[in-house]
């Protein structure tokens, strides 16, 4: 029912390229979608084998059903290249970071129809879940707009996931946050204690990471105060008040860059940035964020 496997060298170059692009190591991708189809095919795919002629032929169109951001179109692609090689042609794909509306097309693809159904799922739970983040992202760039306050996603992502989940935030019109444990220092709580203060675990990473970029996360004025006077230029504001925000903003004078984080919502977004902080960091951008209805109609090839 299904050729055998490409190899991600007989993949079309341009989608290769367009994925490495976009910041994603195309060979862990690839060995994730093959463990994905794998789930959905240890056997045959027993339903479309029953209900589908050998031979036939469709075209697959993944269509919005709500308005909101895409993402993970060329993932979706490289789902069917993988399922059907050269068998499948793509004959309409918008580009990842589109405001769609219901009902609008945002990829349509023709080959053989049982293999057309054998990859929808795994195709659509990618692109749903990364076009969920996307247009959740989205939603925060536009409350927003006008302050000068820019949205950031956190580390709290699937394991495995991470550079998908952060490129869907990129795709919604957000920033990223740091990657990884290791391209930037971010002093939390437990950090302070285990240090004796925010001031002696800002200089303990400064002395060990003279280079890297510090970023110490303060609980009241007070420790900000402090940090400013040990010169930290990158300072966390958590889980403060309206009042206390535009405080931190008044006492630090343009001394460092901010950043509000802890328990934000849609709803107090815009309020938060109107404080003038300079970032607003979210972990529901990806934690919790809900997918987006996409679904797949066939149309008959």
């Amino acid at each position: 029912m299904i050729p055998a496997r490409p190899r991600l060298d007989e993949i079309p170059a341009d989608l290769v390229a367009e994925l490495r692009a976009a910041g994603l190591v195309v060979e862990d991708l690839y060995d994730e979608v093959a463990r994905a189809i794998d789930e959905d095919l240890p056997g045959v795919d027993v339903t479309s084998v029953a209900t589908i002629p050998a031979g036939s032929t469709g075209v697959g169109v993944f269509a919005a059903r709500e308005p909101g951001v895409v993402a993970g179109l060329g993932l979706a692609e490289l789902v069917f290249r993988y399922v059907l090689g050269d068998g499948v042609s793509v004959t309409d794909r918008l580009p990842d970071g589109s405001r769609v509306r219901p009902g609008e097309e945002v990829l349509q693809l023709a080959g053989p129809t049982r293999g057309l159904l054998t990859a929808e799922r795994t195709a659509l739970n990618y692109a749903s879940h990364l076009s969920g983040i996307a247009t959740a992202t989205a939603t925060w760039v536009d409350a927003l707009a006008g302050t000068g306050a820019v949205v950031l996603d956190t580390r709290k992502t699937l394991p495995g996931y991470r550079a998908l989940q952060k490129y869907a935030v990129r795709c919604g019109g957000g920033c990223n946050h740091r990657f990884s444990l290791s391209d930037m220092a971010l002093v939390k709580d437990n950090h302070v204690v285990a240090a004796g203060g925010v001031v002696p675990a800002y200089r303990a990473v400064r002395a060990a990471y003279p280079d890297l970029e510090v970023e110490v996360e303060v609980d009241d004025l007070d420790e900000l105060r402090e940090l400013l006077a040990a010169g930290c230029e990158r300072i966390m504001l958590d889980n403060m008040t309206i009042d206390q925000l535009r405080a931190a903003v008044a006492i630090t004078a343009g001394r460092a860059t901010l950043e509000a984080s802890g328990g934000l919502t849609i709803e107090r977004a815009r309020e938060v940035a109107e404080t003038g902080v300079d970032f607003i960091s979210s972990g529901a951008l990806t934690h919790s964020v809900r997918v987006f209805d996409l679904g797949l109609d066939l149309r008959e090839g």
